[in-house]
């Protein structure tokens, strides 16, 4: 599976993004979904998961109420829709594929990562 995220930007605070990560490959439908992040000296965490099927969400205290993951299996497409963006949600953001969970270790797919800067 090869993992393509797109949508990062600069953006004030208070605005929105939406992420998209875009997978090849025909088992894209088998793997839970995730969106991590790193920002600059830190370590990457953890930011939403979603099961193969979508039934399952899990989201970091730190984005609940504000971020939404989707998926589409039919077009192997994920979601990430950042709403009420504050300053500290800047950082590198990255999807990966693999088992449910909010280790990065369970991940065994990892996309470019796309910037999403938030300005004050």
């Amino acid at each position: 599976v090869q993992l393509q995220a797109s949508g990062g930007g600069l953006v004030q605070a208070g605005g929105s993004l939406r992420l998209s990560c875009a997978a090849s490959g025909r088992t894209f439908s088998s793997y839970a979904m995730g969106w991590f992040r790193q920002a600059p000296a830190k370590e990457r965490e953890f930011v939403a998961i979603i099961s193969w099927s979508g039934s399952s969400l899990t989201y970091a205290d730190s984005v609940k109420g504000r971020f939404t993951i989707s998926r589409d299996n039919a077009k192997n497409t994920v979601f990430l829709q950042m709403n009420s963006l504050k300053p500290e949600d800047t950082a590198e953001y990255y999807c990966a594929a693999g088992a449910y969970g909010s280790d990065p270790g369970r991940y065994i797919y990892w996309g470019q990562g796309t910037q999403v800067t938030v300005s004050s």
